[in-house]
């Protein structure tokens, strides 16, 4: 009998363990322009770009850590946006193709500073823009929203 508590209890804490680390992953955040678009497409959402410097980018870092690593935030985007990141890191390397990608669509979407989110719909025009916001999630999605109509 005690047997069987233990091994419930070991099946439990298993099964609540993957629970929690599946609830934690959050969305995905595509790199490849032809993928964010065909999901957004699928999902009729539309997307958030982030053109960020992830590695050296004081602001890029502040948003990332006070908005995009939030729970509040990844539950948001699950459910109303695809998301997309443009890096241009100076520390990281990156593939020639992948830079030359990004580069395109910081010329395209007139990308001056960093961090930029730029909001489109599938087909890649332009409906908003933001950045940084002071306030965490909260004020950051409702901005986004705003953007996004």
């Amino acid at each position: 009998m005690k047997a069987k508590s233990i091994i419930s209890a070991v099946l439990t804490l298993f099964l609540l363990t993957g629970f929690a680390l599946a609830d934690n992953s959050g969305p995905t955040w595509y790199t490849d322009w032809d993928k964010a678009a065909a999901a957004a497409k699928k999902e009729n959402k539309p997307i958030l770009m982030d053109f960020t410097g992830s590695d050296w980018c004081g602001w890029c870092i502040k948003l990332h850590d006070e908005v995009f690593s939030k729970d509040e935030f990844k539950t948001w985007a699950s459910k109303n946006a695809v998301l997309m990141v443009v890096d241009f890191p100076r520390k990281s390397n990156m593939t020639d193709a992948q830079k030359s990608a990004n580069e395109a669509l910081a010329k395209k979407y007139g990308i001056e500073g960093f961090p930029t989110v730029v909001v489109a719909d599938a087909q890649g025009k332009k409906v908003g823009q933001l950045g940084y916001l002071k306030g965490g999630p909260s004020a950051w999605i409702k901005e986004a929203e705003k953007q996004m109509k």
